[in-house]
C-alpha cells in the first residue's frame, strides 16, 4: 500500500503537487468513490480523474525526460479557455502515462521547457527546497546602473515576498538594449520580469536557456523537441535523491 499522491506520481499522472490539488478539488475517484489526500492504494483499484479511467501500469517503466523549445505565442496549459496554441499539442505521443510540464513559461517567453513522465522527478525539479537553478537570457530596455544590478543581487520586495537573482552576467548589447544572463533558484510567476520592473527597467525579450543541468541546444529550433538519453535520466534522478531501478537512494539536495 502507498499514498495515492506517490502512486499516481509514479504512474505519470502528474507531479505530487498537481495530484494533491486534484484531490483537494475532489476530481479523483478510487473504485467510484471520491479520494482524498493521504488515501492508501494497492495499485489494483480503478482510479479516474474527472471521470476518465486511468490506464495504470502494474510495473511502471523508466521515466522519460523531454526538452522542448517553446516559441513565443504558445501557452503552457492543456485546457486553455481561449483556445490558443498550447505546448502539449506539439509533444510526441505516449503509449502509457502522460507528459508532465516541469514549471511553465508565460506566453511571451520562449526557450527551454522540460517535460517528464516521472511525477516524483517533476516534483523535485520544481519544489523550492531543492533549489534547482533556472537560467534566462534577458534583453532589457533602459539604463542599467551598477547599483541597480547590486540591488537585484541583494533582493527586492515583490508582491509575493522578497526575491533576488543568484547571478547576473553581462552578455553585451548596443545602445539602451542590453542582454544579461540571470539565474534563479525558484519559479514564481513572471519573476524575472517583475524583478527587473522593480528597479525600473523593461524586459523586451526573455528566453530560458537552462533548467537544472539541461541547456537549450543551439540547434533545437522553436517548436521542436528532443529526448534525453536514459543514462542522463538516471543521473538526474540520482542528483535529486531518487532511487533508480537498482541500488540505493543516492544524491542529495543542492
Amino acid at each position: 500500500m502507498q499514498r495515492i499522491q506517490k502512486y499516481l506520481a509514479s504512474q505519470g499522472a502528474g507531479s505530487r503537487r498537481q495530484i494533491d490539488a486534484l484531490l483537494q478539488q475532489g476530481r479523483i475517484s478510487v473504485n467510484g468513490k471520491i479520494a482524498k489526500p493521504g488515501d492508501q492504494v494497492e495499485g489494483r483499484e480503478k482510479i479516474a480523474i474527472d471521470g476518465k479511467l486511468l490506464r495504470l501500469q502494474r510495473h511502471p517503466g523508466r521515466g522519460k525526460i523531454l526538452l522542448y523549445h517553446k516559441p513565443v505565442g504558445q501557452v503552457c496549459t492543456r485546457d486553455d479557455p481561449e483556445g490558443r496554441d498550447d505546448v502539449f499539442q506539439h509533444l510526441p505521443g505516449l503509449r502509457q502515462g502522460r507528459w508532465i510540464s516541469v514549471g511553465r513559461l508565460d506566453i511571451n517567453t520562449s526557450g527551454l521547457l522540460l517535460f517528464t513522465t516521472d511525477g516524483e522527478l517533476a516534483n523535485r525539479l520544481m519544489h523550492p527546497s531543492f533549489e534547482v537553478e533556472r537560467e534566462y537570457a534577458v534583453r532589457v530596455h533602459g539604463e542599467v546602473t551598477p547599483d541597480m544590478l547590486q540591488q537585484l543581487r541583494d533582493g527586492v520586495d515583490l508582491d509575493d515576498g522578497p526575491a533576488h537573482f543568484e547571478e547576473i552576467v553581462d552578455a553585451g548589447g548596443t545602445g539602451r538594449n542590453h542582454w544579461y544572463h540571470v539565474v534563479l533558484r525558484e519559479g514564481r510567476n513572471r519573476e524575472v520580469r517583475r524583478l527587473w520592473e522593480a528597479v525600473g527597467v523593461e524586459v523586451s525579450r526573455l528566453v530560458r536557456v537552462r533548467y537544472e543541468r539541461f541547456n537549450l541546444p543551439r540547434w533545437l529550433k522553436p517548436g521542436r523537441h528532443r529526448f534525453v538519453d536514459e543514462g542522463e535520466v538516471r543521473r538526474t534522478r540520482a542528483r535529486l535523491g531518487l532511487k533508480n531501478e537498482v541500488g540505493v537512494k543516492s544524491g542529495r539536495r543542492r
